[in-house]
């Protein structure tokens, strides 16, 4: 979970209030913890926050939990209840979820004069709707013929992306913080944006762009991916905040949480939703800098980024995702290392203040609140599908624990202003349902089907072929949104179509008798999207790495390349510039 955009909330105090439990780090206390209570005790607390959003606050976007009311806060469009969707599915409520998808359709419009954060906007409503769109079937919504290709929720979310486009068209390629979702970027609009903010797209504008076949958006995300990676520094560290326009970094702060964080996550699960090698290669590289310049007695601190002097001996809660990340490319020591130190800090407070003072062992001034950030849970339940540690279940547990003591009113959940003394903010971040809740969940939840491992799953008819869905692997975005990787393999062109155009450049070469050579029909090798028209061969940027001219041959006739890889290769058929 990221968003340095996510206003700073507030602070919980555990070192009060004992839990009446087994101290942590019994390992035979919490094998006996009762896994399923603690599930369905999830379950409520979800129903409880939910409930009361629907009856005081829907359709504004959040729920004022003190006032039992509602607020706009990132947009106006009930972002509580698109944050939620997919969290209905993963609790097993199909009817629930049907019913707010009808509502979704009904009652949501962009075309509003609302001026939207680009970042938020992307990662809670265009996540949100791409996420309830790929589960909608196993939802039992009635789907189109042609889903996951087409839908209602498709369509919605791309009208949301298409919204956010005008943003990006700067010099560099990275985006605005703001946009205007009626007039676009407005006249006087700050080009400063944080890292965060310009590298964190790529996982829902690269589905959007294999689902509808219009390659913008990825094309956008990766310009933005790769303009972050070009200005970084000797060191091979980024800061915190950049003028889009002129790319000078406006805040030199080097670090893995507020403003970076989800920055460096999307480089890894773009990597592997994409199965995209260079993206990988970025963050590994990033990742050697980060252990050689922040990284101290498994903390991470914050540094200089041109000359590696710490600035901040901090740990913010937004950190607290990093040993899951680390989990995902199979560096689990290291990550249950990290994991445990924060884990410290929240036995310590009944929570993760929003800034922690690591050589004073205490909060800051101003930020020692807790909104009830997933972040820390994100990362024990990433560590329990790894490891089947108990001690992540505790945290588990004593999330539960605190939430339901600490923050738990009438009318849902309120955001902790100060840990110290419990004080509570009127605020509930559509996070909570959309993260917090649903990470919980899955810890206690070992046979969700979220957690599968591939040993079932949907075949799907589409007019493109027959494709494979909800066999697992799912990857969240930073919303804890779950997109199926599977998915971006449905969307390819008709065969016939491809025929068409493989005979056209037949007839093509046959009346130029320049060269001879034979395209084998190989329908379904490889992973990439044959082109909407053949324009748009050339500039093919599917997630595979274009292969360089010297493999021209191989291209040609190698089984595993996709149709429009061999119309890249021969691109000089419509295009000269190949």
């Amino acid at each position: 979970g990221a968003a340095m955009l996510r206003s700073l909330g507030s602070f919980l105090c555990l070192w009060a209030l004992r839990l009446p439990v087994a101290p942590a780090g019994s390992g035979a206390a919490a094998r006996g913890l009762d896994v399923a209570s603690y599930r369905e005790r999830v379950r409520a607390m979800f129903y409880h926050a939910y409930e009361h959003y629907l009856e005081s606050a829907f359709p504004y976007d959040e729920l004022r939990p003190l006032t039992c009311d509602g607020q706009d806060t990132w947009g106006s469009f009930s972002l509580t209840l698109i944050d939620a969707l997919d969290t209905l599915l993963i609790l097993g409520n199909v009817s629930e979820f049907q019913r707010v998808v009808n509502v979704l359709q009904e009652g949501v419009d962009f075309d509003i004069d609302v001026n939207a954060s680009v970042f938020e906007t992307n990662i809670r409503v265009v996540g949100g709707l791409l996420s309830a769109h790929l589960l909608s079937k196993k939802a039992g919504v009635e789907v189109e013929a042609g889903w996951p290709c087409s839908g209602p929720l498709l369509r919605m979310a791309e009208e949301a992306a298409r919204k956010l486009l005008p943003a990006f068209q700067t010099p560099t390629g990275m985006p605005y913080g703001t946009v205007n979702l009626l007039h676009g970027v407005n006249p006087g609009e700050t080009p400063v944006t944080c890292t965060a903010g310009i590298g964190t797209f790529i996982v829902e504008f690269a589905t959007l762009s294999h689902l509808t076949g219009d390659p913008v958006f990825e094309d956008v995300a990766r310009k933005a991916l790769k303009a972050l990676w070009k200005n970084r520094s000797d060191i091979g560290l980024v800061g915190n905040h950049i003028d889009v326009i002129t790319a000078k970094w406006v805040a030199q702060d080097a670090g893995i949480g507020a403003g970076v964080d989800s920055y460096f996550e999307y480089l890894v699960k773009g990597a592997i939703l994409l199965q995209d090698k260079e993206l990988m290669s970025m963050f590994l590289e990033y990742n050697k800098a980060i252990k050689n310049y922040t990284k101290f007695d498994d903390w991470y601190l914050w540094v200089q980024m041109y000359k590696g002097t710490v600035s901040m001996p901090v740990f913010q809660s937004l950190e607290a995702y990093w040993p899951g990340l680390q989990s995902l490319i199979g560096d689990v020591d290291n990550a249950m290392r990290t994991f445990l130190n924060y884990y410290t800090v929240w036995k310590q407070f009944g929570g993760l203040p929003e800034f922690y003072n690591i050589p004073q062992g205490y909060t800051v001034d101003k930020r020692e609140g807790y909104p009830l950030r997933p972040e820390l849970i994100e990362s024990a339940m990433y560590l329990y599908r790894a490891t089947r540690d108990p001690t992540l279940l505790e945290l588990g547990r004593d999330a539960v624990e605190s939430i339901e003591k600490i923050s738990k009113v009438d009318c849902g959940f309120a955001t902790i202003k100060d840990l110290r003394d419990h004080r509570l903010d009127n605020r509930m971040e559509s996070f909570f349902l959309a993260e917090t809740v649903k990470y919980l969940y899955l810890l206690f939840d070992p046979d969700n089907f979220i957690h599968n491992d591939g040993s079932v799953f949907d075949v799907v008819t589409t007019p493109y072929g027959e494709c494979v869905l909800n066999a697992g692997g799912f990857v969240f975005n930073t919303e804890a949104h779950p997109i199926d990787p599977a998915a971006l393999h449905c969307c390819r062109k008709r065969k016939e179509e491809q025929w068409e155009v493989e005979d056209l450049m037949r007839e093509f070469y046959s009346l130029k008798k320049t060269k001879k050579f034979t395209l084998k029909r190989t329908s379904d090798c490889g992973e990439g999207e044959s082109p909407k028209d053949p324009e748009d061969a050339p500039s093919e940027k599917s997630g595979e790495k274009r292969n360089s001219k010297k493999n021209s041959h191989s291209l040609l006739s190698c089984p595993s390349q996709s149709f429009n890889s061999k119309l890249a290769v021969l691109g000089q058929v419509f295009l000269d510039n190949t």
